[in-house]
């Protein structure tokens, strides 16, 4: 079976594309993807002025988000790149040597929704927020070495007394590997609740 290789200006559209889609996107599933060699990856990158993928999200937190207020930063499980508070977030972990099981190099599923509940809730407008509740499914195994991409949205602020859904995608490339839906506590509901009835 013979693969059509790109031409090089096809190439870069399509990998300039892939970054666009999934500025996470690390070069080795970019030559997975491209069907070329890693050394072609990084110099075409070069060549175009990517920076590589730890650049990139350096690049992304410094510029676009809002500040945590539910949770100190550094309690926050993986990077978090990029937060607009009671709407969405991303956060970035990489499995390493002691989040995974010695004998299979599988990450311990604990980290996995770790990563997922931390940012449900760092997601979260308000001094107060933790989980009420999470309804989660482990999709396939994480290994060593792997990043997991995991991107929150809020779906509901309103509905029951100071609680907010936020629902949770992890990915590990293209693939998903995990997915929570998470009902997280917040205090200003509550608060505000409170008020209405203290005024009727």
């Amino acid at each position: 079976m013979i693969i059509e290789r790109l031409t090089k200006k096809d190439r870069h559209q399509s990998l300039i594309q892939l970054i666009d889609d999934n500025p996470f996107v690390t070069d080795r599933e970019l030559t997975r993807q491209l069907k070329v060699s890693i050394q072609t990856i990084r110099l075409d990158r070069m060549e175009l002025g990517i920076p590589e993928l730890r650049e990139r999200m350096k690049q992304m937190a410094e510029h676009s988000y809002d500040q945590v207020r539910s949770l100190s930063l550094d309690e926050v499980v993986g990077d978090v790149v990029d937060l607009q508070l009671d709407k969405s977030g991303i956060s970035i972990f990489e499995i390493r040597e002691e989040h995974v099981f010695s004998k299979t190099l599988i990450a311990r599923g604990h980290y996995v929704f770790a990563q997922a509940n931390s940012l449900a809730v760092a997601v979260i407008n308000d001094e107060i927020a933790l989980t009420s509740s999470a309804d989660i499914r482990f999709l396939r195994q994480v290994r060593l070495g792997e990043k997991c991409i995991a991107k929150a949205y809020v779906r509901s602020n309103a509905g029951q007394k100071g609680k907010a859904k936020v629902e949770v995608f992890t990915y590990v490339g293209d693939e998903m590997v995990f997915q929570g839906n998470f009902i997280v506590y917040r205090s200003t509901g509550e608060e505000q609740s409170q008020a209405k009835e203290d005024t009727t």
